[in-house]
């Protein structure tokens, strides 16, 4: 199992940029795939971006050339940068990581993102 944090969650206006992390309690180089999923009010988590243990990335068709999900191997931290951001992305941001191509994976607790315009 993984214990996961998110941080820098928060309120930025439309069109701003903002970064989220989620920190690992084992080290990245031991899980096989991280990814970030999303859920707005009134509405069923979604996937966002995922990263794979080799580093090849993949992102949801609605954050494509807006979104990066990246890697800091020596602070197990997984990042989400968030650029051109709009109301649609308002939502509880939740890190996710899979030990294995077939485990369930772990959940962190989720962080809070608020798009106002």
């Amino acid at each position: 199992q993984v214990q996961l944090t998110e941080s820098g969650g928060g309120s930025v206006q439309a069109g701003g940029s903002l970064r989220i992390s989620c920190t690992t309690s084992r080290s990245i180089l031991s899980i096989h795939t991280m990814a970030w999923y999303r859920q707005a009010p009134g509405k069923e988590r979604e996937f966002v971006a995922r990263i794979s243990g080799g580093g090849w990335t993949d992102y949801a068709d609605s954050v494509k050339g807006r979104f990066t999900i990246s890697r800091d191997m020596r602070k197990n931290t997984l990042s989400l940068q968030m650029n051109s951001l709009g109301d649609e992305d308002t939502a509880v941001y939740y890190c996710h990581a899979r030990l294995t191509s077939n485990s369930p994976g772990s959940w962190g607790q989720g962080t809070q993102v608020t798009v106002s315009s």
